[in-house]
């Protein structure tokens, strides 16, 4: 198959139109469409459905675009390898992690990244679901278990507990800081969804605090939320022991409740072993760990 129709049909799928795709590639749309139906025609099947709003993947396009974008993924993992055989850092670094480990401890922190390589763009994604690595879908992850996949480089950076806060202003406002598990049936329980994607550590905690019946109740589907309630006075919440740091004000709960420890892993292809975006990227998360932990010793935390 010609390469450079392959690349046309590729765009022209991602896109869902010729135009689009045609401005994607400074093509005309006739062009375009040209490249797309001599694909069609050497391969003796039709690829696209037609229609008013757009173009959509017959079975054949289907199982040939999933062909393309793994080309694709491969393409682009080749030309990282070879960018990063310059003694700079720059370019792109797609990291993958969940929404409250992103908003509430890393992103908080990038700005010291950018200071040190200001030729490197991060590209954060935050998913509760496990991003395929080895396909490319991102370059690095920061998971709250240890990675499958056996084509991996991993590292294990830290251990996270599942703990209850509130705030002065919220304890002097309803009688002071329950001091069993009985005692929070006097007051408003903040924490994840159940049903939401997260650690099991967290909704089995979660569990065992619904059964005694909290007078109120907030959920909501990621941590950064549950922050924020406990952060303006609405209750107690259920959080990640990493927020202690940057959120000194918050008063834990019960500390003889917290949950077993939750691993955290960076992870990243093994072709990516030699990346020198890849080992900025490890090296800053590693020393802001150490920096970290050194502080919650100092505040008497650890």
């Amino acid at each position: 198959m010609n390469w450079d129709k392959l690349r046309i049909f590729h765009a022209v799928a991602d896109a869902g139109s010729l135009t689009h795709a045609g401005d994607k590639l400074n093509l005309s749309q006739s062009a375009v469409s040209r490249q797309v139906r001599a694909l069609e025609e050497s391969l003796g099947a039709t690829l696209f459905h037609r229609h008013a709003r757009g173009l959509i993947l017959t079975e054949q396009g289907e199982l040939l675009f999933d062909a393309t974008t793994a080309m694709s993924k491969r393409l682009d993992a080749a030309a990282a390898r070879i960018r990063d055989s310059e003694d700079e850092v720059f370019g792109v670094l797609r990291v993958t992690t969940t929404f409250g480990f992103g908003t509430l401890w890393l992103a908080p922190r990038l700005p010291k990244l950018y200071e040190q390589y200001p030729d490197l763009n991060i590209d954060l994604m935050l998913e509760e679901r496990v991003l395929d690595l080895p396909m490319r879908e991102a370059d690095v992850a920061i998971r709250m278990k240890e990675p499958s996949q056996a084509d991996l480089v991993r590292k294990r950076l830290m251990t996270v507990r599942m703990m209850l806060y509130a705030t002065k202003t919220y304890l002097d406002s309803h009688g002071g800081a329950p001091q069993t598990l009985e005692g929070i049936s006097k007051h408003r329980l903040i924490c994840q969804t159940p049903a939401a994607p997260q650690v099991g550590v967290g909704a089995s905690m979660v569990s065992h605090l619904m059964t005694y019946e909290p007078s109120s109740l907030l959920t909501v589907n990621n941590y950064f939320g549950v922050l924020q309630g406990v952060l303006n006075d609405l209750g107690i919440g259920v959080l990640p022991d990493y927020v202690t740091e940057d959120f000194p004000d918050l008063v834990p709960i019960l500390s003889d409740i917290e949950t077993a420890n939750v691993p955290v892993y960076l992870a990243y292809p093994e072709e990516l072993r030699h990346s020198k975006r890849v080992a900025a990227f490890r090296d800053f998360v590693q020393d802001e760990i150490i920096a970290h932990r050194k502080q919650l010793k100092h505040l008497g935390k650890l």
